[in-house]
């Protein structure tokens, strides 16, 4: 039965951090979005993100972003430097046409730094695209 379910891979969605100024924190914050970049509305947004190293792991935690229009972004949370060190995973669930998407995002360790970053699609910034 399981093997009759149809996943199909999420297109043409991202997860994105890019640094912004937190005027709470008075500093510069990387900030995690996740953008539709699809030509239609995407429904029942839910993002789960969890990190990861060696000897320590963060809490997961589970975003419900509602219903994102086509070609907009939301931020889903930020991340602390302490953080920037392992591997961040963000697992997206949505539907459309339709159907269930599911997609699986991942910031390697140390990868998100400045030196790192490039023309992010839809916020027009610069930022690093999780792989």
């Amino acid at each position: 039965m399981r093997k009759d379910i149809e996943i199909p891979k999420a297109k043409n969605v991202h997860i994105v951090a890019v640094k912004e100024w937190d005027k709470d924190f008075t500093g510069q914050q990387w900030n995690v979005y996740v953008i539709n970049n699809r030509e239609d509305a995407i429904d029942t947004v839910l993002v789960m993100s969890r990190g990861a190293s060696e000897d320590r792991k963060t809490a997961t935690l589970r975003h419900n972003m509602g219903t994102l229009q086509p070609k907009t972004a939301s931020k889903v949370e930020f991340i602390t430097t302490e953080v920037l060190g392992f591997t961040n995973e963000y697992l997206l669930t949505f539907f459309a046409e339709n159907k269930l998407f599911e997609r699986k995002f991942t910031f390697a360790p140390h990868s998100i730094f400045e030196e790192n970053a490039e023309e992010i699609p839809v916020l027009e910034v610069e930022g690093i695209l999780a792989r």
